[in-house]
């Protein structure tokens, strides 16, 4: 595949939304019967061939039963918050806790993820609430390259995976799949792990540029790309 032969890249961006909602807040009762109506491949823009994590929500969204009642509902709803909001899994998830070298929050991760944010005129809604280098915000971020859809923020897409999600993303989500108390959390996680291994391949086949592994180092250098045209912190004007 070639930027000739162009990748629907706005069923990316949808998907990434999706995921980025699934993440956000407790499911209810409908989106729970919305999800299962069909597997969850069918609903994903990008194919994840035999990736571990579509199977493993299924299997999770079959086991519900038929009526999902109050006791289903209250039980996903705090397995959200130990993972969530009170960290009672430590896993965070949000970047951070896992680059920083004392596993501190709102770090240097958070606004070198506040840098990408702003080249594109973007910011998180409330920090304080919901840090820059959260789970949710960095999915929504994705979406919003996708979205875009030029050649620029499509290496920005593989570029900002290499030097932020995926450095601590698969960390999360194995710790979550190790202890979550239900399986759809579980799946959820490593559903987004895969889903975001699968787009950076793809982003490696449309573009050609290869993926760069960095090392979890607080004190490495500043993450930025290196090409004129895509995100270069600190070359041009601030928003």
């Amino acid at each position: 595949m070639s930027l000739a032969n162009p990748v629907p890249w706005s069923e990316v961006a949808e998907d990434l939304g999706m995921l980025a909602l699934l993440h956000d807040r407790e499911p209810t009762a409908a989106l729970l019967d919305d999800l299962r109506r069909h597997p969850i491949q069918g609903w994903l823009g990008l194919h994840l061939g035999g990736a571990d994590g579509a199977r493993l929500l299924d299997l999770a969204l079959a086991d519900l039963p038929a009526v999902i009642d109050r006791a289903v509902v209250d039980e996903l709803a705090a397995d959200y918050v130990d993972i969530y909001l009170v960290h009672g899994l430590h896993a965070a998830p949000a970047e951070s806790p896992w680059l920083d070298r004392e596993h501190l929050v709102c770090q240097e991760p958070m606004f070198e993820v506040r840098e990408w944010y702003a080249h594109y005129g973007l910011a998180a809604e409330n920090w304080r609430r919901r840090s820059d280098d959260h789970l949710v915000l960095q999915l929504g971020f994705l979406a919003e390259l996708a979205r875009r859809g030029t050649p620029a923020s499509i290496l920005d897409i593989g570029r900002f995976l290499d030097r932020h999600l995926l450095r601590w993303l698969p960390d999360f989500a194995q710790r979550v799949v190790q202890r979550a108390r239900t399986p759809y959390f579980a799946g959820l996680a490593q559903l987004t792990v895969d889903y975001a291994e699968v787009l950076r391949l793809l982003v490696v086949e449309v573009t050609g540029e290869p993926r760069r592994r960095i090392e979890a180092d607080p004190k490495r250098a500043a993450a930025a790309p290196v090409s004129p045209q895509p995100y270069l912190p600190g070359a041009q004007p601030g928003w």
